[in-house]
């Protein structure tokens, strides 16, 4: 089998959600620690900021072998957005996604998906 970087990348919006949850910042670190164990990821780090003001909530990134997770909330707005990037054949960005979903439950979201794998030929 040919040796190539394989990376997964699901990145998305929620709206709608739930302010007390977006606001809560130890409930986000362990909704991503959960995202990244469900993913089959390595957690090397997990950071989070409380982000004050009017446009403000909370951001949380983990930092796995893999790549990152991270969760960027704006509480005025019940809005949150989602990065989740993996690279390798074992993780899966997809399981973490929906924990994530699962954790935050918008009232609806949108969701993407990039394979930014390196290509056959590339140098």
């Amino acid at each position: 089998m040919e040796d190539r970087i394989i990376g997964k990348h699901v990145y998305g919006n929620l709206y709608g959600i739930d302010r007390e949850r977006a606001g809560d910042e130890r409930f986000l670190r362990e909704l991503v620690t959960r995202a990244v164990r469900e993913a089959s990821a390595t957690l090397l780090d997990l950071r989070s900021w409380i982000v004050p003001g009017k446009k403000g909530g909370i951001s949380v990134v983990a930092i796995v072998l893999e790549s990152h997770i991270a969760v960027h909330t704006w509480l005025e707005y019940g809005y949150a957005t989602v990065d989740v990037y993996t690279c390798g054949e074992t993780a899966d960005p997809w399981k973490a996604w929906k924990v994530i979903l699962e954790g935050l439950k918008p009232r609806h979201y949108t969701v993407h998906y990039s394979d930014r794998s390196q290509i056959r030929g590339e140098v």
